[in-house]
């Protein structure tokens, strides 16, 4: 049996992207997805309302409170988070179906979300903080992405000194000044993290057949 066609068996890694809103990491994370087959998207469940252009169940899954309180409540979402009076949280079983499954799974959540997978999940997680190249800058994209009203694009740049003082949480940090350059560097991340000794967990058989083989 040829060594070079054995497959190492490998778990499936979460990989966070965060940042102060109008940074790039949805944008990043979109071009991600569509360069990268082995990773999805982890499709968040949130109270706010749709906003133009996003589909059901593939930007979100839209719910009111009481059944985000259920999912809660029955311990259905690996993190939960309450950002501009509306509140996202992860479903737990599609994530850890994916792990095992050798799938990797990319989450576009806050600081607060990337916590709490910290605490639960730390063995599973790699994280990025993407960081706007100037506050100048982070204002022009928030008002020139065209979805939010004036008021709650003031209450997105208040809060963004907050958000971006949570940057040494992470394991990764890119200050994105041009998107296919901070693609790239996600996606280096990416491979890197793929490689961990701990994450390929066939490889201690792949090494003995190896070492057996003549």
């Amino acid at each position: 049996m040829s060594i070079e066609s054995n497959r190492i068996e490998r778990r499936g890694l979460m990989l966070v992207l965060s940042s102060p809103s109008g940074a790039g990491k949805t944008t990043i994370s979109r071009l991600l997805l569509e360069r990268d087959d082995e990773i999805s998207l982890s499709v968040s469940v949130t109270t706010r309302p749709k906003r133009p252009g996003e589909v059901e169940g593939r930007d979100y899954h839209f719910v009111d409170l009481t059944e985000f309180n259920l999912m809660l409540n029955r311990q259905q979402l690996l993190e939960h988070a309450k950002v501009f009076d509306h509140y996202y949280g992860t479903p737990r079983g599609a994530v850890e179906e994916a792990l095992k499954a050798g799938k990797d799974v990319l989450f576009d959540i806050d600081w607060q979300g990337e916590q709490q997978l910290k605490q639960s999940a730390r063995n599973d997680l790699a994280s990025v903080f993407i960081l706007p190249p100037s506050t100048g800058e982070l204002a022009r994209r928030l008002h020139s992405r065209a979805q939010d009203p004036s008021a709650v694009v003031a209450a997105r740049m208040a809060k963004a000194p907050d958000e971006i003082s949570h940057w040494p949480e992470y394991d990764y940090i890119i200050v994105n000044h041009n998107i296919e350059e901070s693609v790239a560097e996600v996606q280096a991340i990416l491979s890197a993290e793929r490689l961990r000794r701990e994450r390929q967990i066939g490889i201690t058989d792949f090494v003995k057949r190896l070492r057996e083989w003549q």
